[in-house]
């Protein structure tokens, strides 16, 4: 599959570090840090199957998705690169690490360990499949009839980022049912067929809960050579609530 993608170019680096959303995201929630990363690094950002700009299929699997990358980085002519990918995004990176090392030259996974994960997001699912965005005229309309349903405006506005306009009202740019068929495999623990050697570093909001110490000991199982870093402060959404940090700790561990 051909992802749509944007290319953030640094002329001076000749390496290549490509960003991976989570669930209902887009490469549109990570410019702003792509475009500082680009200080240091080619950066290329991505827009997963079935979310944002990039195709639609009846068809997804981590395993798909990591062979979509693998394709995205022969199209670009990229020979290894460093692959950051946020929770789905974290699992699609650990995944492309285990099918295609040698296109692997350092991994970072944001807030998400390759473990088994209980249902969290029904009621989002719920509320894309029951309201009618395309009775909406605005945006604000589309927002208060979600707020019934998330109260923290922050995350409705990361929601509400998977609007697009439509004839008439509003309409989702991303692929509901195959993406809601797909969640139990998203949630599913992560099979690897071999260890991991790739410099690998597992980055979390200290407040998230996603990465327990029992967890760090699981992953050192099959993650050879690993570090860990908590983010204080900081929640399920790290590069958004505590940038700086998350810059800092992404450029440290580049260079």
């Amino acid at each position: 599959m051909k992802l749509f993608h944007k290319i953030y170019s640094n002329s001076k680096s000749n390496d290549y570090l490509i960003i991976l959303h989570g669930l209902f995201g887009m490469l549109d929630n990570w410019h702003h840090m792509a475009r500082k990363l680009s200080e240091h690094i080619n950066v290329v950002s991505v827009d997963q199957r079935n979310h944002g700009q990039s195709p639609h299929s009846k068809k997804m699997s981590f395993e798909l998705m990591a062979d979509d990358l693998s394709e995205l980085m022969e199209d670009l002519a990229i020979e290894k690169a460093i692959v950051l990918g946020h929770s789905m995004g974290g699992k699609t990176a650990m995944k492309f690490a285990d099918l295609h090392p040698d296109k692997m030259e350092k991994l970072i996974v944001v807030d998400i360990a390759p473990k088994q994960y209980k249902s969290g997001h029904q009621a989002y699912f719920n509320a894309f499949n029951t309201i009618n965005f395309s009775q909406f005229n605005t945006r604000k309309e589309a927002d208060a009839a979600l707020a019934q349903i998330e109260p923290i405006p922050a995350i409705r506005q990361f929601l509400l980022k998977n609007l697009e306009k439509a004839e008439p009202g509003y309409a989702l740019k991303f692929n509901l049912h195959t993406i809601e068929a797909f969640y139990p495999a998203m949630i599913d623990e992560l099979k690897f067929q071999w260890l991991i050697s790739v410099p690998t570093l597992f980055l979390y909001g200290e407040r998230s809960g996603y990465i327990t110490e029992n967890d760090k000991l699981s992953i050192e199982e099959t993650f050879t050579d690993v570090e860990f870093v908590g983010i204080p402060d900081a929640g399920h959404w790290v590069h958004a609530e505590q940038p700086d940090a998350f810059y800092e700790v992404v450029s440290n561990f580049l260079q």
